[in-house]
């Protein structure tokens, strides 16, 4: 099957968020116009209940559903009846962002919201989120989830689950070309991709709207080797993206030098790609595990697996992945008490155990347990315990912009426009624009 379809510059949906997936920023001005549209539109809170008499209403800003959310919010309003929970929401990432900014800026900011990768910086920048170092409640969070959340020493978000990206297969299809185990090296990855295509069959599908699970992956796998310090050696000036992603940028494009995936997918979408996984078009996607779901609800006889994106040296795999967006409480917050007791209860087992029961989220707090997919099993130790990567995660700054930026020149890399060696160096001449503005 043959892709036919124009790439679009500058749009992009990055791998992440709520557990499932994280959506890239858009351009800023449609952002921002949404974001008005959003803004009045839903002023008035949405509200999950009517509050009790002599209770305190405490207002709860999300960019996961009511849907997903309101088991949570029936469970803790059970057991703190003194309570109500005032529920908003906005969609991820760049209207829920402007919305919430907007509403900081007016005065009128829930008093918990979600803070994002893509936000956390300016919202500490401006002291508009309460620092959790010292709560209680952040001892049941994961030291990765703290991480992602740290700046400077002081953490403002608390972060319940983690994400981890990969490649998933087609079990049947695989089979048909002899593979019944996953490969061990990138070597062994494009020898699968050869005999697929040999088959008559679409090998590897990736998204081109931003930087994707394999890509990040093979990163990850370097940022590991300098001790988790890739990221802070490149921004401070250290190292650079030409160093540092040039290595990882070159494997990577080996699949299209070698006419193993289409240079066409710098044009899609993760759902378009999903979309031919469903239909039995390819055999493999890059994707997240917020991802199965959907596959399984468009394709529920289809057996389906998962594996770690493998490195140039056999054993040596990867995953992608990044802590979920995090509960912060307003700094200026008149409800600081009500706003502790619902972070609490969000990191409780009983809160942790709603939240991957309505989500399929691998939940990372001390206190359950996450049930998943038998896919997913070798996925969870690693995302767990920390041992995932997405560079924007870890990007000190700059990551509206940057990763808008990335997007844009990583579609010319897959369209063959420019070299690998080129990526890297168009990357550092936009961060030290964005640096000296």
């Amino acid at each position: 099957m043959s892709l036919i379809r124009r790439p679009r510059s500058n749009r992009g949906e990055a791998v992440g968020a709520s557990g499932r997936r994280r959506v890239v920023m858009k351009a800023a001005t449609a952002a921002l116009t949404a974001a008005s549209i959003v803004v009045l539109a839903g002023c008035a809170s949405s509200g999950s209940s009517s509050a009790t008499a002599g209770s305190t209403k405490l207002s709860f800003f999300s960019w996961d559903t009511q849907a997903v959310m309101q088991p949570l919010i029936d469970e803790f309003q059970k057991q703190n009846p003194d309570i109500t929970i005032d529920f908003s929401y906005s969609p991820p990432v760049a209207t829920y962002v402007s919305t919430l900014q907007t509403r900081l800026l007016a005065g009128t900011a829930a008093d918990t919201f979600i803070i994002t990768a893509e936000n956390k910086g300016e919202l500490v920048q401006n002291q508009s989120v309460k620092d959790l170092t010292n709560e209680p409640f952040m001892a049941d969070s994961a030291q990765f989830n703290k991480d992602a959340y740290t700046i400077d020493g002081k953490n403002y978000g608390l972060s319940v689950a983690s994400w981890g990206g990969g490649v998933m297969y087609n079990q049947d299809l695989l089979a048909k070309v002899g593979y019944t185990t996953p490969p061990q090296s990138w070597s062994e990855f494009l020898d699968l991709c050869s005999k697929l295509k040999a088959a008559g069959i679409n090998p590897f599908y990736e998204p081109g709207d931003g930087v994707g699970v394999v890509l990040s992956a093979l990163l990850g796998l370097q940022n590991k080797a300098e001790n988790d310090k890739m990221d802070a050696n490149i921004f401070n000036g250290t190292s650079s993206f030409e160093k540092e992603w040039t290595p990882s940028v070159k494997t990577w494009g080996e699949l299209f030098d070698q006419g193993l995936e289409d240079r066409a997918v710098a044009g899609l979408t993760g759902t378009q790609t999903t979309d031919e996984f469903v239909k039995g078009n390819v055999a493999m996607i890059g994707t997240g595990s917020w991802n199965l779901a959907t596959v399984k609800a468009g394709a529920p006889n289809m057996n389906v697996g998962f594996f770690a994106v493998p490195g140039t040296t056999s054993g040596d795999t990867y995953w992608a992945g990044a802590a979920s967006p995090a509960y912060a409480i307003n700094a200026k917050t008149p409800n600081l008490p009500q706003a502790e007791k619902w972070l609490a209860f969000l990191s409780s087992k009983t809160g942790s155990q709603l939240y991957n029961s309505g989500t399929s989220s691998i939940t990372t707090t001390s206190t359950f347990t996450p049930v998943v997919d038998p896919s997913l099993t070798t996925m969870v130790p690693p995302v767990v315990g920390g041992s995932i990567y997405l560079p924007s995660e870890w990007w000190p700054s700059n990551q509206d912009a940057l990763s808008v930026y990335t997007t844009s020149v990583l579609q010319q890399f897959i369209q063959g426009a420019i070299p690998a060696d080129q990526v890297g160096v168009l990357l550092d001449q936009k961060l030290k624009e964005l640096q000296s503005s």
